[in-house]
């Protein structure tokens, strides 16, 4: 039987997660495949941090509306007729069923169990047959409603209503991909998987430089080398971190041409067409730009060793007018589906690995400093989380 793995020395052993680089080693393979860690997990960051469910695009025209779900909880976003987007438990609080699936347009939800009707905005309008009810007030139903925020075209949620904004957070971020102006870009293409890992695997491959260069060498990726890697400096109180990558060329971008064969975002600086750029938001939003492209990932943790996420792109504004587009949009994708088929294999057998009796708890290359990034962000979190729990603890106790 494995030991119990919410104690204190457990979490005492994260620190070394978080000494400088050249010091520190990777977190214990536990917080990647402990189902009793996963549910500690849920409760210091997916109950309190913002969450990314999608762009603002997806909801454009009032009556818009799509589901997702994340750790569990079913979520509708809609755009009411006054044009506020808000997002929503999409359980009926009659008897729980569902009362929105997949996405469209609508004037308000039925739930096709027994008709309950609600409005866009969540209140309950209509409740057939519930005259003889007793104490029943319609007035006073409505489907529960999260804070939302809109950070440069993208929708987050947050459970806990007391949480401070996101957007104030996120000023060294926001400067450094302004250049990109995403809340204006285009959305391309939206698609969505499921995979057999855990989201802080998925979460690290993205943003590892150090690997770059050996899994994907070859002529799709050997002009973003990993030795012109750069992670400038984060705070844990900040709500995402960066790493560029140099390029050896300008406009460098992921086709057989190596450079971009799309309108390049029109407001980017010569830094920016020199340098790749990721962007990333835990735990849910990572971004990956390029001159010509943008590829979005938004990472939904369904247990503790599975996920799903909803990969997208966005594209300067006007590249899509182009009958060409397609056409182009495939060379890229052609090869940044090779390159993410490699990366998906790894990220199998790296869980599979933290299975394993075996696995370590590994020292870090100067080139996985987002790594060190990440931790940072994470382990502050887990530590303030499990305080929380034995102080919580402690006063029952105290209280019996």
């Amino acid at each position: 039987m494995p030991a119990a793995v919410l104690t204190d020395a457990f979490f005492e052993s994260l620190e070394s997660s978080i000494a400088p680089l050249d010091r520190a080693e990777t977190l214990p393979p536990a917080c990647y495949t402990d189902p009793g860690f996963f549910a500690f997990e849920t409760e210091a960051l997916f109950n309190h941090e913002w969450l990314c469910v999608g762009r603002e695009d997806w909801v454009a025209e009032p009556g818009d509306y799509f589901t997702t779900r994340i750790v569990g909880e079913p979520i509708v976003v809609a755009r009411a007729r006054d044009g506020v987007i808000r997002a929503m438990s999409s359980v009926c609080q009659h008897r729980a069923m569902l009362v929105a699936e997949g996405k469209g347009n609508a004037r308000g939800f039925v739930c096709p169990y027994h008709h309950w009707v609600y409005g866009l905005d969540g209140r309950l309008v209509n409740a057939p047959a519930m005259e003889r009810t007793c104490d029943f007030d319609k007035k006073k139903i409505r489907l529960p409603e999260f804070k939302v925020e809109s950070w440069l075209g993208f929708l987050f949620i947050n459970f806990d209503a007391d949480a401070p904004p996101l957007t104030p957070r996120l000023t060294t971020v926001a400067e450094a991909i302004a250049g990109y102006d995403l809340a204006n870009a285009q959305s391309a293409t939206t698609m969505t998987g499921q995979f057999a890992w855990n989201w802080k695997v998925m979460f690290e491959n993205n943003n590892d430089g150090y690997h770059a260069s050996k899994l994907h060498q070859g002529p799709l990726h050997d002009f973003v080398p990993s030795e012109l890697a750069i992670f400038p400096h984060s705070s844990p109180q900040d709500a995402g971190f960066l790493r560029y990558n140099g390029t050896l060329h300008p406009d460098a971008s992921f086709n057989p041409t190596q450079r971009a064969v799309l309108p390049v975002f029109p407001k980017l600086t010569e830094t920016d067409r020199g340098r790749m750029t990721f962007a990333n938001i835990p735990p849910t939003l990572s971004l990956v730009l390029t001159s010509d492209l943008v590829i979005y990932l938004i990472l939904r943790a369904t247990g503790p060793e599975t996920m799903e996420q909803d990969t997208g792109i966005l594209v300067a504004p006007g590249a899509k007018d182009d009958p060409a587009f397609p056409h182009r949009l495939e060379m890229i994708m052609t090869s940044a589906g090779k390159i993410i088929a490699q990366d998906m294999h790894v990220d199998g057998l790296v869980q599979e690995g933290l299975r394993s009796r075996f696995a370590p708890r590994g020292r870090y290359s100067w080139q996985e400093g987002a790594q060190g990034q990440f931790n940072r962000w994470l382990v502050p979190r887990y530590r303030a989380a499990w305080d929380r729990m034995r102080s919580g603890a402690a006063l029952k106790t105290a209280a019996e």
